[in-house]
């Protein structure tokens, strides 16, 4: 789950209603999963993806293409975004409405300075590694449920990680907004080609763990 402050309404990379997500979260984090982790961008001051690293660039509409740290032959394009979630500063803390004490552990990624890392499992070119993987294969989980901010970007990625790893994954669509909401259609429906799936706090599968409890 993607919770760190500077993505709620008044931060500095904001998506709009973020804020509102806390409440489906935490009644989430009420339920019986095998693991509950949050996750938090945890960027070093000259990340890669911080326009004003880059000359002549603009958040939000400039890009910047990565080259692979040792393959040259290897890149991706990535939007270059305001500077925001830098390492021991308040706007990379969890939300205070978060129920914190819910959580089993809490995942830092985008540390390497030099890729960008939407997903909390590890970024395009598998170099910074969270180790999430790892964590819920040794926990033997099998589905992954997804929220947090924002849809269309962190969440987007470690949903399609998770099904790449293997698991039946799903977005929790009261736990997260996008920050791209005019294009969150097409997006969805891309993702749902992927194989990720999308449901309800009400949901059966989260029925499923409420009659649990």
């Amino acid at each position: 789950m993607k919770q760190s402050t500077e993505h709620i309404q008044n931060g500095s990379l904001a998506v709009t209603g973020g804020r509102d997500i806390a409440s489906a979260i935490n009644t989430l984090l009420a339920l019986p999963f095998a693991l509950k982790i949050a996750t938090k961008d945890w960027h070093p001051p000259h990340h890669v993806s911080f326009a004003v690293n880059h000359p002549d660039a603009a958040p939000y509409t400039s890009s910047h293409t990565i080259v692979h740290p040792s393959d040259p032959t290897r890149t991706y394009t990535t939007t270059l975004w305001p500077v925001h979630c830098v390492q021991g500063s308040h706007g990379a803390e969890l939300v205070p409405e978060l129920n914190v004490e819910a959580l089993d552990s809490v995942v830092e990624k985008g540390m390497d300075h030099r890729v960008e890392m939407y997903s909390a499992f590890y970024d395009p070119f598998h170099v910074s590694d969270s180790g999430l993987a790892k964590t819920l294969k040794d926990a033997g989980v099998t589905d992954v449920f997804v929220v947090g901010l924002a849809s269309d970007f962190c969440v987007k990625a470690t949903a399609e990680h998770a099904v790449e790893e293997g698991y039946r994954t799903f977005i929790v669509t009261e736990g997260t907004r996008p920050v791209l909401p005019d294009q969150w259609d097409e997006c969805k429906r891309e993702m749902e080609a992927n194989g990720i799936n999308f449901t309800s706090i009400d949901g059966d599968q989260v029925a499923r763990l409420r009659s649990a409890i």
